[in-house]
């Protein structure tokens, strides 16, 4: 079985100025929900229904990530579902 391991946040870069408000937030959004998707993915969870709110919220505390809405966990599952096509 894998020991669980923390990983360091990647480097973010500023981003654009002058866009709205709701692109910044779905932005962000975003790239929360490939971070998990790829950590789930790194650590054996291949399955969209698998991935259950708890495991993705887990998974945040252990990338050092802060928890995810039930938004964002439909999007981490979106991801996981789109990387098996």
């Amino acid at each position: 079985m894998a020991t669980a391991t923390t990983l360091r946040p990647v480097k973010k870069k500023p981003l654009p100025a002058g866009l709205p408000r709701e692109w910044y937030e779905s932005h962000n959004r975003r790239l929360k929900a490939m971070r998990l998707a790829i950590s789930l993915l790194d650590s054996g969870t291949y399955d969209a229904r698998r991935a259950t709110n708890r495991k993705i919220r887990t998974m945040a505390v252990r990338t050092g990530i802060h928890r995810p809405s039930n938004t964002t966990c439909k999007l981490v599952r979106a991801y996981i579902i789109s990387n098996a096509s």
